[in-house]
């Protein structure tokens, strides 16, 4: 375990965006497929193209802007490191989350093949519980990343508590997509 850490610790360091992708993608596939066993109990009927459009979002749609973030975070200097934690945890949550938020409902309507009117009743039904939501997560957990937390480790903290906030994304996701389906139709057996 330790070697498969310190394999990763220099993948992180060597290819960042590389690792913080491939990282990305696991964890919110990981994230849909607790979401769909531990709380949904899909079981045998998971379904697996949710699983794909997760981890095809996280890996190609959302590690790299959240790389290319965290790396312009690390780069802003502060006179002092308590003022730095505040204005990091600042800018990441006033400026990029609730873009983020905004992004991934958009992304999933998408790739679930709905259209921008489908986006916008997703975002005005679930958008403002998920950002206060996610405030409560990661205010603390960012004070804790850019207070102590090596830079080229930062995502992956991120990604840790992600986790647990992807399999909330991925259940809130498809209850809104559930919410938005049209009830089938009522079997009739009709008797001649």
């Amino acid at each position: 375990m330790a070697s498969i850490l310190r394999a990763y610790n220099a993948a992180l360091i060597r290819r960042p965006m590389l690792a913080q992708c491939a990282t990305a993608a696991v964890l919110f596939g990981s994230g849909d497929i607790i979401a769909q066993q531990a709380f949904e109990k899909k079981g045998i009927n998971h379904d697996w193209m949710r699983t794909a459009r997760l981890s095809f979002y996280g890996g190609c749609m959302f590690g790299p802007p959240l790389t290319k973030w965290i790396q312009f975070l690390n780069r802003l200097h502060f006179k002092s490191p308590t003022r730095g934690v505040i204005y990091r945890v600042w800018l990441d949550q006033a400026i990029f989350t609730p873009v983020v938020i905004g992004y991934f409902f958009t992304s999933m309507t998408f790739l679930e093949g709905k259209g921008p009117f489908d986006a916008i009743d997703r975002i005005q039904t679930a958008y403002a519980p998920t950002l206060l939501r996610n405030w409560c997560v990661f205010v603390p957990t960012q004070i804790i990343n850019f207070a102590i937390v090596p830079n080229h480790l930062r995502f992956f903290v991120v990604g840790v508590v992600s986790l647990f906030w992807n399999t909330y994304l991925s259940a809130v996701n498809a209850r809104q997509q559930r919410l938005e389906s049209p009830p089938a139709p009522p079997i009739k057996n009709e008797i001649d």
